[in-house]
């Protein structure tokens, strides 16, 4: 598994226009969340300019899917997103990976 960062930059008009597609996008964040790709995603700044979202999937396509159905994207409030690879190193949600034990081989 590996984490990604969805990064989008929305539209100067973006919260006047939200709330006919708020509960669409919703939908579509708790299912990713349901499935274990989503792990959190938010609007950034004040006021609102975009939003990041991480992802864990077993590669960057799921994230590229989700884009593509969100309606925030399919109507135009984001006008430009972003898919990069998060190399994380640090964190208390970080699985670490297991180093096997030079005493035991």
């Amino acid at each position: 598994m590996a984490y990604f960062i969805l990064k989008y930059e929305y539209a100067d008009d973006f919260l006047s226009r939200r709330s006919v597609f708020r509960a669409e996008h919703l939908k579509l964040a708790a299912a990713a969340v349901a499935r274990g790709e989503l792990l959190l995603g938010g609007a950034c700044g004040d006021p609102i300019t975009d939003a990041l979202l991480v992802f864990q999937a077993t590669e960057g396509s799921i994230v590229t899917q989700f884009v593509d159905e969100d309606p925030y994207v399919k109507n135009g409030i984001v006008i430009r997103w972003t898919i990069q690879p998060w190399h994380v190193v640090v964190g208390s949600l970080l699985q670490p990976n297991p180093v096997p034990n030079a005493a035991s081989s």
